[in-house]
């Protein structure tokens, strides 16, 4: 071992692979504009290739693209020599990962794939290699050196090409307007797909809710909440619109003040203008607002008019945390 401690080498190959990643931002063009173009105007999928770490890069950069709206996968150049070539139609485009531009598998593999008419994007770090000549679009990554002191083993070339197929997919997003609800759909498990969970999925609604009205005696809003098992009710005015909420707090701060819950009126202890949200409110973006305003409970409301209840109960079931 030399004098260097690890936690300095440790610096010193992040400092150059931001150094690398400043230099892939500085000579980013035009062809970064025609990629994203001609991937948008290809109605078929996008299917990524390369060999080494330049082929498990592609895995990442072909997964992340399929799962922001572009349809897309990953082929091997070596299986691809051997009969996997089927798997590629011919409105598919081709996104051809090589360092050196000079992969022996890729350059094997792409005459017959310019011959069926399919298009090729090519990223490399050498505008004059083969692979880039042979492209369509090529995006150069102008990565001058790895941070591996022998200059060998991919590691900032690595980590521009990733940062780069993010770049893409995150273009490519954008301009589709790929939403939330989009993303939900391409994720409906795991902890991805249960944070973008509407808060409709999760309440209670119809008779499950507590509702009461302003001049309520207390004593039967208390039973109310007792029954429906929510710790609090929503006040309504004649119309049915939301007009304040009464939650065991209230209760407690009503008593506290000299009130009655026998002689009392549900008006005396309610809170006026409840916090609430509405039935495509995000499941976190509605535990975000309990824990700001340290509540438990949140009206669900359309038109004035409360069509559901959420506990943080039915949060914390859920999952998203």
């Amino acid at each position: 071992m030399g004098d260097k401690r690890p936690v300095e080498i440790g610096k010193r190959v992040l400092k150059e692979e931001k150094e690398a990643l400043e230099s892939l931002l500085n000579s980013l063009d035009d062809n970064f504009d025609k990629a994203v173009e001609t991937i948008l105007n290809t109605k078929g999928k996008v299917v990524v290739t390369g060999m080494g770490k330049s082929g498990l890069v592609g895995k990442k950069i072909s997964a992340t693209l399929a799962s922001t709206g572009t349809p897309s996968f990953f082929l091997h150049p070596a299986e691809a020599i051997h009969g996997d070539l089927g798997m590629i139609s011919k409105e598919d485009l081709v996104l051809a990962i090589s360092n050196s531009g000079e992969t022996p598998e890729l350059l094997a593999i792409i005459p017959t794939i310019k011959r069926w008419g399919n298009k090729v994007i090519a990223i490399t770090n050498n505008p004059s290699s083969t692979l880039a000549k042979e492209s369509d679009i090529h995006i150069f990554l102008n990565v001058e050196r790895e941070a591996c002191p022998l200059n060998l083993a991919p590691t900032s070339s690595s980590t521009a090409t990733l940062a780069l197929g993010d770049a893409l997919a995150v273009a490519l997003l954008e301009m589709r307007g790929f939403t939330a609800e989009d993303f939900a759909r391409f994720h409906p498990g795991g902890s991805l797909g249960k944070k973008l969970m509407r808060v409709q999925e999760i309440m209670h609604k119809g008779e499950e809710l507590p509702i009461v009205y302003p001049d309520t005696p207390l004593k039967e809003t208390v039973l109310v909440m007792s029954e429906k098992g929510f710790g609090s009710a929503f006040v309504v005015d004649k119309e049915g619109s939301i007009v304040g909420i009464i939650t065991d707090g209230d209760l407690r701060r009503f008593l506290k003040k000299g009130g009655s819950i026998d002689r009392g009126l549900t008006k005396e202890g309610m809170t006026e203008n409840p916090k609430y949200i509405n039935k495509d409110t995000l499941v976190v973006e509605a535990l975000e607002i309990m824990e700001k305003y340290n509540i438990t409970v949140l009206p669900v409301v359309e038109n004035q008019k409360p069509i559901g209840i959420v506990h943080l109960h039915d949060i914390l079931k859920s999952g998203v945390i």
